[in-house]
């Protein structure tokens, strides 16, 4: 029998330790193939804003090979919360699920409920995720299977919306939720102030999520604006912590190599 591959980053989360990613927005299965070789904890891949279609297996078994050669995770964005959706991602064999646009702890809880074959909240002990022999199971393979797979499967969501902030000790309360990550650009869109992530209503508004989410003990997320506050945030309570992407990366390169050419010439 095959034997599954431990999800590492739920492990991390679990210790009460810090994982740091990127994020690859070039969509690129040699790129998370790199990024796993540095060393990072997690990749995050956005289904959201741009790449392949979410519904695209294919693409996404490229992307989870890669980071299963490398010994990475897949962090992996989806556009909605519908369980069709997150039935889909789990089955291709992504462990690491991200939901957007959640305002209400009835829409996680039943992204939640979709993701596990048991779950207590029903008299039955009834889950509500498709039972089949796809990748996640290594097509029939793996030994004890529903066990090993709800132990393994960690889904989370931003909070992004003035909505979600309202109500984040509700969403918070939702068993079985993996993580929370605080959105300050889309909430800088929801509260009037787009593309100002360190207007004052958007921290106050990032701060009552962290502040609620440590109480919690739900692990947090979210975005490091340099190593400086990358380091602060895993000081100040975040457990996901992203340090940039791909094409930031290169921007910064490249611009230096530039700049230092133009200073010799």
């Amino acid at each position: 029998m095959a034997e599954p591959r431990e999800n590492a980053l739920r492990r991390t989360l679990e210790a009460g330790d810090v994982a740091f990613g990127v994020l690859d927005n070039a969509y690129s299965p040699t790129l998370v193939e790199f990024y796993g070789e540095l060393g990072v904890d997690f990749v995050w891949i956005d289904l959201e804003h741009g790449g392949p279609s979410p519904w695209d297996g294919d693409r996404l078994e490229g992307l989870l090979r890669a980071a299963e050669l490398s010994g990475t995770e897949l962090l992996v964005r989806l556009p909605t919360a519908e369980p069709g959706l997150v039935r889909k991602a789990l089955d291709v064999g992504v462990r690491n699920l991200f939901l957007s646009r959640v305002e209400t702890p009835e829409e996680v809880e039943r992204a939640v409920r979709a993701a596990r074959f048991r779950d207590d909240r029903d008299q039955r002990g009834a889950g509500e995720r498709g039972l089949a022999s796809p990748r996640a199971s290594r097509w029939g393979l793996v030994d004890d299977y529903v066990r090993r797979e709800d132990a393994a499967t960690t889904i989370g969501t931003t909070i992004e919306t003035r909505e979600a902030v309202d109500r984040i000790d509700e969403i918070l309360a939702v068993p079985d939720l993996g993580f929370v990550f605080a959105g300050p650009f889309d909430l800088s869109v929801a509260l009037g102030h787009p593309g100002e992530p360190t207007h004052d209503e958007v921290e106050a508004a990032v701060e009552t999520v962290r502040s609620a989410a440590v109480d919690a003990r739900v692990p947090l997320g979210g975005l490091g604006f340099g190593t400086d506050d990358a380091v602060a945030k895993a000081a100040n309570g975040y457990q996901l912590v992203n340090l940039g992407s791909t094409t930031g990366a290169l921007r910064a390169t490249v611009e230096g190599w530039l700049d230092a050419i133009d200073g010799r010439s």
